[in-house]
């Protein structure tokens, strides 16, 4: 396979752009919520299925963590009061995570903070903001930056990484 120019660049720049995120997320999450990231995507993830319990499996398939690492921040979560576990009664290997009322506030407070600095990283700069508006009303919104590069014959930047929908 021939050497793709600018490749290992842009892996470099996306990596870079997401420990960025990561360690300021942690940081902010902790701070004020004392929450680690990991923790506020399993109550994240809870909230927006809009029921009232998910399978551990459904969450791990989801989620960037492994089975393992998930059942070490569900115990963390169910030792601070902010979910519950419970076995599922058609399935004894089930197991079934619940938000408590606590959780639920947690993570709304939570939430304002996660999305501050979503926004403070991730949101376009004012020289971005125009090819932003016309990727997303065309069918390139739901290309990669590498893919749109190619296209328009340009190569992206590092701080044109977006996350795609």
């Amino acid at each position: 396979m021939a050497p793709h120019p600018g490749l290992v660049d842009q892996w470099r720049s996306l990596v870079t752009c997401y420990n960025a995120v990561a360690c300021a997320l942690d940081r902010a999450l902790h701070d004020a919520h004392g929450l680690t990231m990991s923790e506020f995507e399993t109550l994240d993830r809870l909230v927006e299925a809009g029921c009232d319990k998910r399978r551990v499996q459904e969450i791990a398939s989801d989620m960037y963590l492994s089975q393992s690492a998930l059942s070490r921040t569900i115990a963390r979560l169910e030792k601070g009061g902010l979910v519950e576990r419970g076995m599922c009664e058609s399935d004894r290997r089930g197991v079934f995570v619940a938000l408590t009322d606590e959780g639920r506030e947690r993570h709304a407070a939570a939430l304002v903070t996660h999305r501050a600095i979503l926004a403070e990283h991730l949101t376009p700069t004012t020289e971005q903001a125009p090819a932003t508006a016309k990727s997303q009303a065309s069918p390139q919104a739901q290309t990669s930056p590498e893919a749109q590069a190619a296209a328009t014959g340009q190569e992206s930047t590092p701080d044109q990484v977006e996350l795609l929908a």
